[in-house]
């Protein structure tokens, strides 16, 4: 059977060449064989003798089984990586494509994936478990069912094939990627190990986008069409036969160039899809084979946040990740470097499992004294463990937020992509807003500032017991009572960014158009407010439309819409809660007040940018100093503006 489907093609004129791949002797003409197995045994024997090869003797076998040029490997030099937590040891050959599997995870997909701290997530894009570091070996350890490692594995192979297609065939791949080994704990009928990717993706999907599935060697079948070949059809197979399949694959493809003789059309284009398949059967790859922590206490501990980090600074070419899945990347680290280093308190594994929610959080939850059925308390946990005031904790986050100083704000994106994952069943044009809301500001300084606890407010008694500890100045009960107000309102669409006919739902007269965090934070410094953030929690709870605050206490409001509300709050906000307060023209005083405020957030704002400069700076890897023309007007502009800051302040008390 032919493993070919030949397309309606434009008459390639030049035709397309089987490109030699062999490194040695060229002398006699190419064929494209696989070697037998008797040529890998040096290999082995090599690889599994040597030092800095910390890996199984399987995954040493798919390595050698897997060379194009297995002899190679005897007496190969490995190369040492460095990554944040130590050095990894790596091996580069040419490999059989069909001889490695996409990557094991949808890191791209961490704001679309469902997660299991959403009560209500399905298995339809569940994510996957985080592996975990294998007691000696440099190896990923999965923990999932394979059918959902291998639903999950076709899903993104299919994603980055259909969005990000290589030009793949013509040419041979010249670009490395860069694999991992893996092992399974639940393989069911499956082979427990593969040699998983962690950059390359798109150049293996396009490689074997044009490979349809041989029903001899995958699986009986009576379809009339062949199956496009998917990782799971690969991943079923044991290795010899996975071999096989190379082999059967390459001698048809030979079979298929050397039948096609003539120069009509047909037989041209018979020809250059059988040359084109032969040239994406073979890759450079670099395989990580062994890892050494710069802690030796932590063994292969930290194996996983390596490879992790590896994956994050090997995406930024023609196909980066978004910002949210960016940020739940380096969200993930933030907490995996925390709990590393004891930076998560007496319960680290359930606050960590919390954390991430990527498995079930039910017992977890409870074991920190909350109530798991509740979403808004286990976001509220997220921003309350990642707003900490500890030394350490600030540390860890800035050095994996790339920032000099960690701020309040830069704190924002790992909590929302975090605490989202509560949300995550939610439909995408409903969690689109909510996202966008959050990621303009939905933290406040205070949260940094203060030390203040998640409590188990799972009910409306809990409710109204924390409003009247908040109304009797305790900070810390006002603050969860902020955040926890904050997360209801906007998960369920009654606070979202402004929208442009704000003013006029409200009369025509200026709303507050900051984040969503300085709205709640304005509305708590009121009695009114507080009353209208604590009685909103107990009412979204319960299904039930929040009520607002008019003449002198609370009232449904018929008719109105989320943006009403939004609208109104931002009203108060800005004008607070008394009819009579609203006004278009503010006194001179509030005048002032809000000078300031917008300069001290525009120093802030600078304070960010210049951050950024210094990270791509970094990242690109420049050294060299500004010019002094250059800078000379930012400089004097500093100057000039602490000189007039400090005519209008009182000195610095010492």
């Amino acid at each position: 059977m032919s493993t070919i489907d030949i397309p309606d093609e434009h008459d390639d004129i030049d035709g397309i060449e089987v490109i030699d791949i062999r490194s040695g002797d060229r002398s006699t003409p190419f064929v494209h064989r696989v070697e037998p197995v008797s040529k890998t045994t040096k290999a082995i024997k090599f690889l599994e003798s040597h030092p800095d090869v910390r890996i199984s003797a399987a995954a040493v076998r798919r390595i050698a089984f897997g060379a194009v040029e297995p002899g190679l490997l005897d007496g190969a030099r490995l190369e040492r990586h460095r990554v944040e937590t130590g050095w990894l040891s790596v091996i580069t050959y040419r490999a059989y494509t069909l001889l490695l599997s996409p990557a094991i995870e949808n890191d791209r997909l961490l704001d679309e994936a469902h997660y299991a701290a959403d009560p209500d997530t399905s298995n339809n894009q569940r994510v996957l478990a985080m592996p975990t570091a294998h007691d000696t070996d440099a190896t990923l350890v999965y923990a999932d069912a394979m059918d959902d490692l291998l639903a999950a594995i076709d899903r993104a192979s299919k994603s980055v094939r259909k969005n990000n297609p290589q030009e793949v065939g013509r040419r041979i791949v010249e670009r490395p990627l860069t694999a991992v080994p893996a092992t399974f704990l639940n393989p069911g009928r499956h082979p427990d190990d593969d040699l998983s990717l962690v950059d390359g993706n798109s150049r293996w999907a396009s490689c074997t986008a044009d490979i349809t599935v041989p029903a001899s060697s995958i699986r009986p079948t009576n379809a009339k069409d062949p199956d496009s070949l998917l990782p799971s059809h690969l991943m079923r197979l044991p290795l010899t036969e996975r071999r096989d399949l190379v082999r059967e694959i390459v001698k048809n493809a030979h079979r298929d160039i050397n039948g096609a003789t003539g120069t009509s059309r047909a037989a041209r284009a018979k020809r250059d899809q059988a040359a084109r398949l032969l040239n994406a059967m073979t890759v450079p790859v670099q395989v990580i084979v062994g890892y050494t922590d710069d802690n030796p206490s932590m063994g292969m501990g930290r194996f996983p946040v390596a490879v992790r980090s590896l994956l994050m600074r090997m995406n930024v070419g023609v196909k980066q990740f978004d910002p949210s899945s960016k940020n739940g990347v380096t969200a993930e680290e933030i907490v995996t470097a925390l709990f590393d280093s004891g930076e998560l308190g007496d319960d680290a594994q359930a606050v960590r499992d919390v954390l991430l929610g990527r498995a079930d959080v039910t017992d977890a939850m409870k074991s920190l004294g909350l109530n798991p059925a509740f979403r808004d308390l286990r976001f509220t946990f997220v921003v309350q463990q990642l707003t900490r005031k500890e030394p350490r904790l600030n540390a860890v986050m800035a050095a994996k937020l790339d920032k000099r100083r960690l701020q309040v704000t830069h704190r924002s994106g790992p909590i929302v992509e975090l605490g989202l994952r509560s949300y995550s069943s939610l439909a995408k044009e409903k969690l689109a807003p909510v996202r966008t809301a959050l990621d303009t500001g939905c933290l406040w300084q205070a949260l940094a500032d203060h030390e203040w606890s998640v409590e188990n407010i799972d009910n409306d008694q809990a409710v109204d017991d924390l409003l009247e500890r908040a109304d009797n100045g305790d900070v810390p009960a006002r603050l969860l009572l902020g955040v926890l107000a904050m997360v209801t309102l906007v998960t369920s669409g009654y606070l979202l960014a402004p929208g442009g006919s704000a003013e006029q739902i409200v009369g025509n007269i200026k709303v507050m158009r900051a984040g969503v965090g300085t709205v709640i934070k304005t509305v708590l410094d009121t009695k009114e407010g507080r009353q209208v953030l604590a009685d909103a929690i107990k009412r979204i709870r319960a299904g039930l439309e929040p009520r607002w605050w008019a003449d002198g206490h609370l009232v449904e409001q018929d008719g109105w819409k989320g943006s009403d509300f939004n609208a109104h709050l931002r009203l108060a906000a800005n004008h607070g809660f008394a009819p009579e307060g609203y006004q278009n023209d503010p006194t001179a005083t509030e005048l002032e007040d809000k000078a300031l405020t917008a300069f001290q957030t525009s120093l802030t704002a600078a304070g960010a940018d210049l951050d950024d400069l210094i990270a791509l700076r970094k990242m690109n890897g420049t050294t060299t100093e500004l010019s002094w023309t250059v800078v000379e007007p930012s400089f004097k502009q500093l100057s000039f503006m602490g000189n007039d800051l400090a005519r209008i302040a009182e000195s610095e008390p010492r």
